[in-house]
């Protein structure tokens, strides 16, 4: 079992910056994958990034590339999600997400999940 929460959230202009935080406990964090996705009101769950078990390959979203960043931690047991150049398309719901058992990119392939965290991007 895995135990996900997340933090960082928050209101912040257009081109900011947050960081948010995905803190993990059960299973041993450097032995499972991680990925963030994002909801927005009336949208489905899009895919934002993905980090492999040690951190040495990151997945992104066109949407997202060269503005955010997807690292972890494993001695903290943390990931975390560096966004910059924020937008007001970035407006969602963020969740962390772990142990994909099949590709990065689909939430059905991940087996557990956070509650998330609001992102609310002001123009």
């Amino acid at each position: 079992q895995v135990q996900l929460v997340e933090s960082g959230g928050g209101l912040v202009q257009a081109g900011g910056s947050l960081r948010l935080s995905c803190a993990a406990s059960g299973r041993t964090f450097s032995s499972y994958a991680m990925g963030w996705f994002r909801q927005a009101p009336g949208k489905e769950r899009e895919f934002v990034a993905a980090i492999s078990r040690s951190g040495g390959s990151t997945y992104y979203a066109d949407s997202v590339k060269g503005r955010f960043t997807i690292s972890r931690d494993n001695a903290k047991n943390t990931m975390y999600l560096q966004m910059n150049s924020l937008k007001p398309e970035d407006t969602a719901v963020y969740y962390c997400a772990a142990d994909p058992s099949g590709g990065y990119y689909h939430s059905r392939n991940y087996n557990y999940w956070g509650q998330g965290t609001r992102v609310t991007v002001s123009s």
